[in-house]
């Protein structure tokens, strides 16, 4: 696996200079690929969504309207029913999802330094693109493994803390809620989170044969960076776009609607039309962390100046790997 990995590194080397930090990790050679298990982590994963819907239209359709009304009951249990995150099923549930979701595409991940992270430190990671699941987000899950941080947290919709099932299985992977609170509360413990800036716009403006990031308006992530004093980190998911064929509506009503419920509704659909994705690989690329002093106060300029900074070094990133991982002619917009 060791030979595996320098072999990755050394290919990355020949597509461009790398530094003596330059990390690559292969989700196909760090794990066993299992296509049943692999569609089994993707069921669990993702599926629970779509267990929740069959199982409410079922109920209504085929049962009497009393019965109807206790499965709604035994949903809402589910929802009020308290979690803990530090279940030992839990947790093997996690790695189980992880390292077959990696290698079923399979997710690769780029670090250019990983000399530059400190495991006593919290780091605040800038994912993107959304596309219509960010997928990609396992190659830095705690359970993965892959990087030398020991807690990452990821910033994800409310309303999957208040989906059946879902909520369980999401938090034991690492989610958390995406509010300010718990954001700086994650931080404060020395957390490392994950946000994704663009969020339901980034997914309402989704185009074909391009990536667009909606990021020049999305500045709190920054602001609370600069408050905690946590270096912000520049990530993007190559390929990611690829993993389903979607269709949505356009127009202000629907952008309006994602915002009230806190989502994008998207008819998305991958292998034989059904919620499994596409085995399209995906290279996630880890920038070098952008260090902050610790400001409490932030002013509005200042916030511009790292904002600005952090665009810049997406940008970059992007720049830097779109040729190495096969996407030369792939274009960024960021809006």
């Amino acid at each position: 696996m060791g030979a595996e990995r320098e072999h990755l590194r050394a290919a990355a080397a020949a597509g461009g200079e790398v530094g003596p930090g330059y990390r690559v990790f292969s989700g196909r050679h760090e794990f066993p690929y299992n296509m049943v298990h692999g569609v089994l982590a993707i069921a669990i994963w993702i599926g629970a969504m779509h267990f929740n819907v069959l199982l409410i239209f079922l109920s209504f359709i085929f049962l009497p309207f009393s019965k109807f009304i206790v499965v709604l009951g035994l949903l809402s249990v589910f929802v009020l029913l308290p979690i803990n995150p530090h279940s030992s099923f839990g947790r093997r549930l996690a790695r189980y999802i992880c390292k077959h979701l990696c290698s079923y595409f399979p997710v690769t991940l780029h670090v250019e330094d990983i000399y530059a992270f400190n495991p006593n430190r919290a780091y605040v990671f800038g994912y993107e693109p959304h596309s219509v699941l960010p997928i990609g987000v396992v190659a830095l899950a705690e359970h993965t493994g892959f990087m030398p941080l020991p807690t990452m947290k990821a910033l994800s919709s409310s309303p999957v803390f208040y989906t059946p099932f879902l909520r369980h299985i999401w938090t034991w992977l690492g989610a958390t809620p995406a509010t300010r609170k718990n954001f700086v509360s994650q931080l404060a413990a020395g957390n490392n989170c994950i946000v994704i800036p663009g969020g339901v716009q980034e997914a309402f403006l989704m185009e074909r044969g391009s990536e667009i990031v909606f990021l020049k308006s999305r500045r709190g992530f920054v602001r609370i960076a600069m408050e905690m004093g946590c270096p912000l980190v520049p990530v993007f998911a190559f390929g990611q776009s690829h993993a389903y064929k979607w269709w949505k509506p356009g127009g202000k009503l629907y952008l309006q609607f994602s915002r009230a419920i806190k989502f994008t509704p998207i008819f998305f659909w991958g292998t034989f039309g059904s919620f499994i994705p596409y085995q399209h690989p995906m290279h996630v690329v880890v920038g070098k962390p952008i260090e902050l002093k610790k400001n409490p106060q932030p002013t509005v300029e200042e916030v511009l100046e790292v904002h600005g900074q952090f665009v810049q070094a997406l940008q970059d990133l992007f720049e830097r790997h779109k040729a190495r991982v096969g996407y030369a002619d792939l274009q960024l917009k960021i809006v």
